[in-house]
């Protein structure tokens, strides 16, 4: 066991405070990360808030990880010391079932998220606002020479989340994508997209990041508060891509979609959805949903990404300014990824 720095949840109402957590030994296939930087995911406030259930503190949270690989265990060949790596959502599975073989980890009925969930050895999980890491091998991505690891931190949850359904949907040449929300996912999907070679709408409900959304490659921008723009887009897009996690009025997104067209949800809304039958069978329209991406398409992310020159969108942080970001992050003041420096931790 070594002891290594972190900033952590002691209960949900607390702010997150400096500590020092255990990190298990390198075992045979695991690998031990120097990180460099941690990025701020709204899924850290709501799990160590104990908004998702009740939440075992201490608890360090962050599964947006860049850094280098300082140790390696005697049975890995995939990566070496001083390998640029990134880790995401998931730190283990089965390895065995369906989804495991098809490389969807993250539908894995014993996947093991980066933090907050119970490891294969029984411990809990702990996360990226720390210096150092200790994770299986298999579930460490190779982060290409094309990306600062600044920016890539993001893409290990933000990035994979809205590139899973737009490969999954087939979007390509000529594809009409809308975007709903210009946040940190909404940002990446819009990139993505653009770069797959998709005429990318943003559908916001005010104008205010219009300008953004633009010069993200967006070729069109709505407000979804202007009823207009629901009776000008009716029937035009192939995808729509939901990344916010608000109450939305379903049946009227679904009157954008053309004929076959999907709406994927990547956004956790808490509210159920109210979806009328025949806002589906009328178009043969699906109504679909999409949970982060696993270890193979992460890596074809981030391959993807170096290649186009994507990053995300940041703001570098200290770890003493973690509080305030998360406060920030509440209150969709952030454009539109916080990173945390963890050479400050």
């Amino acid at each position: 066991m070594r002891t290594v720095k972190a900033w952590a949840a002691t209960s949900a109402t607390a702010p997150l405070s400096a500590t020092t957590i255990e990190r298990r030994d390198v075992g045979d296939n695991d690998i031990l990360i120097d990180i460099a930087f941690a990025g701020i995911c709204h899924s850290d406030i709501h799990t160590a808030r104990s908004e998702w259930g009740e939440a075992p503190y201490p608890l360090v949270v962050g599964h947006e990880i860049a850094g280098t690989v300082a140790e390696v265990g005697s049975a890995v060949t995939k990566h070496k010391v001083g390998d640029r790596v990134g880790v995401g959502c998931l730190v283990n599975s089965c390895g065995e079932c369906d989804a495991c073989t098809a490389g969807k980890e993250q539908y894995c009925p014993q996947s093991v998220g980066t933090y907050n969930a119970t490891d294969r050895d029984g411990t809990i999980t702990q996360g990226g606002y720390s210096t150092h890491i200790v994770v299986d091998a298999d579930f460490a991505l190779k982060i290409p020479e094309g990306i600062d690891l600044d920016v890539a931190a993001p893409l290990l949850c933000a990035g994979v989340t809205t590139w899973s359904p737009l490969r999954r949907f087939g979007v390509g040449e000529g594809s009409k994508v809308a975007v709903i929300g210009l946040g940190g996912l909404g940002h990446m999907g819009v990139q993505l997209a653009v770069a797959l070679g998709a005429e990318v709408t943003v559908l916001s409900q005010s104008l205010k990041k219009q300008e953004d959304g633009l010069a993200l490659g967006a070729t069109d921008y709505r407000a979804t508060s202007d009823d207009s723009t629901f009776e000008d887009l009716r029937g035009k897009f192939d995808l729509i891509l939901n990344t916010v996690s608000a109450s939305l009025p379903i049946q009227q997104y679904l009157s954008l979609l053309g004929v076959e067209g999907t709406l994927v949800n990547v956004g956790a809304p808490v509210e159920p959805f109210q979806v009328p039958a025949f806002s589906l069978i009328g178009g043969g329209k699906s109504l679909a949903g999409s949970m982060i991406g696993g270890i193979p398409e992460t890596q074809e992310m981030l391959d993807f990404c170096a290649d186009k020159g994507i990053g995300a969108k940041i703001e570098v942080i200290s770890a003493d300014q973690v509080n305030e970001a998360w406060e920030r992050v509440v209150a969709s003041d952030v454009r539109y990824r916080f990173v945390i420096d963890a050479s400050t931790i």
